[in-house]
């Protein structure tokens, strides 16, 4: 199974990718915060706990979410969400169709541990990805600003 490290603190292994689904489980470290509203244009997405709690903000709605719960967030719709509590939480996370969200993943995942790679790098793969995630908010105006701040060479992502 593929693991990547989205940031610090989230990862997800996958479990299933085809054309149209990819299944992860995903450990997010309530270390990490909140992270910006965010969309995805052509992709659904489901999340089942199944370990601790995890905060969504789905549009103008606060969820909180335990084990056993779940919650869809269609496609198109500003959502962000965390572990919350003092303990990870895990979810089984399905996105369909997958696009090139596994691809999306392999990047953060490999330039990750580049010094000072955050917000230009971050910014040109905002520009290379727009149709598996945009930022939405102020950052999905500014970010992308800094993308010809970011190295030249693209990443090859971490091998197994």
């Amino acid at each position: 199974m593929k693991k990547y490290e989205l940031t610090p603190h989230e990862s997800v292994t996958i479990i299933e990718s085809t054309p149209d689904r990819l299944e992860a489980e995903v450990v997010y470290d309530p270390a990490g915060g909140m992270p910006p509203a965010h969309v995805h244009p052509d992709q659904d997405e489901t999340f089942e706990v199944l370990e601790g709690t995890l905060e969504i903000r789905r549009g103008s709605e606060r969820l909180r979410l335990t084990a056993g719960e779940r919650a869809e967030i269609p496609r198109g719709v500003a959502h962000r969400m965390a572990a919350t509590g003092d303990r990870p939480a895990r979810a089984r996370w399905v996105t369909s169709p997958a696009l090139r969200t596994e691809e999306w993943w392999a990047e953060l995942d490999a330039v990750g541990g580049e010094p000072g790679w955050k917000l230009p790098r971050l910014a040109a793969l905002l520009d290379t990805y727009p149709d598996v995630f945009r930022l939405t908010g102020p950052l999905g105006l500014i970010l992308p600003q800094l993308r010809f701040l970011a190295p030249r060479r693209k990443a090859e992502p971490r091998r197994a």
